[in-house]
């Protein structure tokens, strides 16, 4: 592994630690990560700034390492002081990335990817001449891939109706160029791969007792054990005709089976997909 491969493995862990601590967001840094390559790609972005969206896209969330689990995970409504707490994070996350070597790849979609282009997002409030294509695109994908997940508040929304709220909001919230080209991907299905997924081909499962998003890894197989962090219910992978499903024990994990864990075999893909992106 080469300096570059190095230093962007220490920033795809400092993102996976964060969001590890969130049992309803599993995959969402992954999702989110691919929907920007997918979107940059597809806008004609050169390679270089393709890895540099794909990086930021992973790296979005950082600061909510600083917001607490009570908010983060909160079943209903946030107050508006909670709001304010979750609005800390770009400014936060911007500073946990200041002093890295690589954090002028990443910066401007951490610090902007909540500005908007009617000028009324934060933390800034920057018109829409200050805003980084990076952050535009990420605070379009960021957007879908939370309305279509799972939340503590609701149940993950159909395709559709995401891709109905971002027309309805392009020009305000979301970049009118960049969400048509994001809208025409969602219409013609080249988004579904990634959508309810943690990884290439894994989708996530839902939790038979509570609800919330159980993460199964590449190196699990049938007969293993996974856990859900939210309420700690054990269960069984099971493949039946060919697909692969999930049935509660009845158990419960020990605290050592729900440690939260940084899957390292996505992260060495992850850098060897953006260092090749970055050299070319």
């Amino acid at each position: 592994m080469d300096a570059l491969e190095h230093l962007l493995k220490s920033l795809f862990i400092m993102a996976s630690m964060v969001e590890a601590r969130d049992p309803y967001t599993g995959g969402h840094l992954w999702r989110v990560s691919q929907f920007c390559r997918v979107l940059a790609e597809h806008g004609g972005l050169p390679p270089n700034q393709v890895a540099r969206v794909l990086l930021g896209g992973f790296l979005h969330d950082l600061g909510k390492i600083a917001v607490p689990d009570a908010i983060l995970n909160k079943p209903d409504r946030l107050t508006d002081n909670e709001y304010e707490i979750i609005k800390t994070h770009p400014n936060v996350g911007r500073r946990l990335l200041i002093d890295h070597p690589l954090a002028a790849l990443a910066e401007s979609a951490v610090f902007a990817h909540h500005e908007r282009p009617d000028g009324m997002g934060y933390p800034q409030r920057l018109p829409l001449e200050q805003i980084s294509v990076d952050a535009r695109i990420v605070g379009i994908c960021d957007a879908f891939d939370a309305m279509t997940s799972t939340r503590p508040y609701r149940k993950g929304m159909p395709i559709s109706k995401a891709l109905d709220i971002i027309r309805d909001n392009l020009g305000t919230q979301f970049d009118i160029r960049w969400g048509e080209i994001f809208l025409g991907l969602g219409e013609a299905g080249k988004l579904d791969h990634i959508v309810g997924h943690s990884e290439q081909g894994i989708p996530l499962h839902d939790c038979p007792m509570c609800g919330a998003s159980i993460v199964i890894r590449r190196h699990q197989h049938e007969g293993d054990h996974a856990y859900c962090r939210a309420c700690g219910a054990e269960t069984r992978i099971r493949v039946v005709k060919g697909k692969t499903v999930i049935e509660a024990t009845g158990q419960r994990g020990t605290p050592a089976q729900l440690e939260p864990e940084v899957d390292t075999d996505l992260v060495r893909e992850l850098v060897k997909e953006s260092a090749s992106l970055l050299n070319q």
